[in-house]
């Protein structure tokens, strides 16, 4: 049976290579890529104006459907994926055995979740605020570029994104 993943990104100012290389290793592996995000039609990435096609809306979304929920970072996943359904996606993901992931700003939404406790992480901290938001969620900040534990996988941003991927197919 084939894999299928959900990657969740800001309908708005998503970050394109977070989100264009995981999707792309993954399809070239096999794995069915579906797309979310917090409005139905297109979401759009401020740094390159690319333009990506929703699947799904957050409250579509239905964790059971897939073998990993990963969230994709930029500016955009502050101001629009910040709120209770994506934490509940996250922790509904957790609490099921799904692979579920994460990369540069959004590793702070798993940690909002509640889903970090004990685990180790990495994510965007050019502000200096991801070792305090870590240390309130439980978790331990690694900083490495990727970093896996169990089937939580996070990444520090778009230099990392492949290696995110990768990981995120042994996972799943």
């Amino acid at each position: 049976m084939s894999k299928k993943v959900l990657l969740i990104i800001a309908h708005e100012n998503f970050q394109p290579l977070e989100y264009g290389a995981p999707k792309g290793i993954l399809e070239q592996s096999g794995v069915e890529v579906i797309t979310a995000s917090d409005l139905p039609g297109t979401a759009v990435s401020s740094i390159t104006n690319e333009q990506i096609k929703i699947d799904l809306t957050l409250e579509e979304i239905n964790t059971a459907d897939y073998d990993g929920v990963f969230f994709i970072g930029g500016h955009g996943a502050h101001d629009y994926l910040e709120n209770e359904l994506s934490y509940k996606i996250a922790r509904e993901a957790l609490e099921t055995g799904k692979a579920l992931g994460a990369i540069c700003y959004s590793t702070r939404i798993l940690a909002h979740a509640g889903v970090l406790e004990n685990k180790k992480v990495t994510g965007w901290d050019r502000d200096d605020k991801l070792s305090d938001i870590l240390e309130e969620a439980e978790a331990e900040y690694i900083r490495q570029p990727v970093v896996d534990d169990g089937k939580l996988i996070t990444a520090v941003g778009p230099l990392a994104a492949e290696g995110w991927a990768k990981k995120i197919l042994e996972k799943i």
